[in-house]
C-alpha cells in the first residue's frame, strides 16, 4: 500500500483528534457548563473569543516547526499536550482553570494540530492533491459523524466532565501512539512542482490576491460555522425545537457533509477551484439567509442538509487549494498563516451572535448580515484570478 495513503489516515484522524479544542466540539459541552459554572453567554463568549485569539498564536510557529523540523514529534506531542489539558479542564472548578484550559485546546487542538494535520496531507501528493484531499476531508467528516454523537451522548447521559475525561484519554492513550508509529515525512517534491506556483514563498504567496480571497472567504465560513456551532441548541431552541433536534440537525449537516466532501473533490478535477469556491459560499450565503424564516421541522432539516452540503464544499477546498495554487516548498506556513485567519474569524462569530441575541432578542439580524457578506466573498473567489 502507497505510504501516503496511511499517513493521509493519520492526518485525518488526529483532526478528529482536534473535536475539544473546535467550537463544535465544545458547543456539546457547553448549555451543561454554563449551568455548572453559573455563566452568562457573553462571559462565555469572551472568554471563548480570547481563548481562540490566543490560540491563534500557535498557527504560523507550528508550521514553521512542520517545514524545519518534520511533522512526526510535532504531531504526536501536540496530541499528547491537547489530551493532557483536556483531562485538566474536566476537574476545572473555577472560571480561571476552565479559561486557561479552554485557550490551550484551542492552541493545541484547533490551531497548531490542525495545521499539522493539513501539512501532513498536503505535503504527500501533488497531482492527486485535489482527490487526496477530498478522500482526507471525507474521512475526517466520518470520524466526526462518529465522534460528535458518542461524545454528545456521553455528555446527555454522564455529564460533561466524565465525557471530557474519556477524550482526553483517548488522545493521550490512543491517538499520539498512533501517530508516532504511522506517521512519515514527505517524499521530494515531484517534477511539475518546481515551477512559480508549484514551489511559491510564503512571502510571495502573501502577495497574492488568491491568498487573500481563498483566506477571507475561508475566515467567513470559519465566523458563520464557529458562532452557528457554540450556540446551535440555543439558536434551534429559538425556533421551537428542542436538544433532540439539535443533535438530529448536526448528524444530518455532517453527513451530507461527507458526501459533498467527495463530490467536492471530484468536482475539484475538473473545474477550476476558485468556481467551486464561489459555488460553496453562494449556498451558505443560502443557508443563513433561510435560517430565520425556519419554523418547521422539515425546514430545519432542509437548513441542515443547505449547510452539510455548502461546509462540505468550502471545507474540500480549504484543505486542497493551498497545496494546489503554492506547492509544498513553504507549505506549513502558508497554511499556518490561512489557519490563524480562520481561527480568529471563528472566535469572532460566537461574540457578533450572543452580541445580537442580547441587543435585539434574536439572531436572525445578524444572519441576514452574514448571509450578505458571505455571498459577496463567494462571488470574488468565483472572479480572482489565479496566480501564473
Amino acid at each position: 500500500m502507497d505510504r501516503g495513503w496511511l499517513v493521509l489516515g493519520m492526518a485525518a484522524l488526529a483532526m478528529v483528534g482536534t473535536l475539544p479544542g473546535r467550537t463544535q466540539g465544545l458547543g456539546l459541552v457547553t448549555e451543561p457548563l454554563l449551568r455548572d459554572f453559573g455563566l452568562d453567554r457573553i462571559t462565555y463568549a469572551t472568554i471563548n473569543l480570547w481563548a481562540t485569539l490566543l490560540g491563534a498564536a500557535c498557527n504560523i510557529p507550528c508550521g514553521r516547526l512542520v517545514d524545519r523540523w518534520g511533522a512526526r514529534g510535532v504531531m504526536t506531542a501536540l496530541l499528547l499536550l491537547l489530551g493532557l489539558t483536556v483531562l485538566v479542564m474536566a476537574g476545572a472548578t473555577s472560571v480561571a482553570v476552565l479559561a486557561v484550559t479552554i485557550t490551550l485546546t484551542r492552541g493545541f487542538g484547533q490551531s497548531a494540530l490542525s495545521v499539522v494535520s493539513l501539512a501532513v496531507a498536503g505535503k504527500w501528493f501533488a497531482r492527486r492533491i485535489n482527490f487526496a484531499m477530498g478522500i482526507y476531508a471525507l474521512l475526517v467528516g466520518i470520524g466526526f459523524i462518529a465522534a460528535f454523537p458518542a461524545v454528545g451522548q456521553a455528555v446527555l447521559r454522564y455529564g460533561w466532565r466524565p465525557a471530557w475525561l474519556g477524550v482526553g484519554g483517548v488522545l493521550v492513550a490512543l491517538f499520539a501512539p498512533l501517530a508516532w508509529a504511522a506517521v512519515r515525512e514527505a517524499p521530494p517534491a515531484e517534477p511539475e512542482l518546481a515551477g512559480a506556483t508549484g514551489g511559491m514563498r510564503f512571502r510571495d504567496a502573501l502577495r497574492t490576491p488568491a491568498f487573500w480571497v481563498f483566506g477571507l472567504a475561508s475566515a467567513m465560513f470559519g465566523l458563520v460555522y464557529s458562532g452557528i456551532a457554540l450556540f446551535n441548541q440555543s439558536i434551534l431552541e429559538q425556533r421551537g425545537f428542542d436538544a433532540n433536534v439539535y443533535q438530529m440537525v448536526l448528524v444530518v449537516s455532517t453527513l451530507l457533509g461527507l458526501l459533498a466532501n467527495f463530490g467536492g473533490g471530484w468536482l475539484a478535477m475538473r473545474w477550476p477551484i476558485q468556481r467551486l469556491m464561489g459555488l460553496g459560499m453562494g449556498g451558505l450565503a443560502v443557508a443563513l439567509a433561510a435560517l430565520p424564516e425556519v419554523t418547521t421541522l422539515t425546514g430545519v432539516i432542509g437548513y441542515g442538509v443547505a449547510m452539510g452540503v455548502a461546509g462540505g464544499v468550502v471545507t474540500v477546498v480549504f484543505f486542497s487549494v493551498w497545496s494546489s495554487v503554492f506547492g509544498r516548498v513553504e507549505l506549513g506556513r502558508i497554511q499556518g498563516a490561512a489557519q490563524m485567519m480562520t481561527v480568529i474569524a471563528s472566535a469572532v462569530g460566537p461574540v457578533l451572535l450572543a452580541a445580537a441575541l442580547e441587543r435585539t432578542g434574536s439572531y436572525d439580524g445578524m444572519f441576514r448580515v452574514l448571509a450578505g457578506l458571505t455571498a459577496a466573498l463567494g462571488l470574488a473567489c468565483w472572479r480572482v484570478r489565479m496566480p501564473a
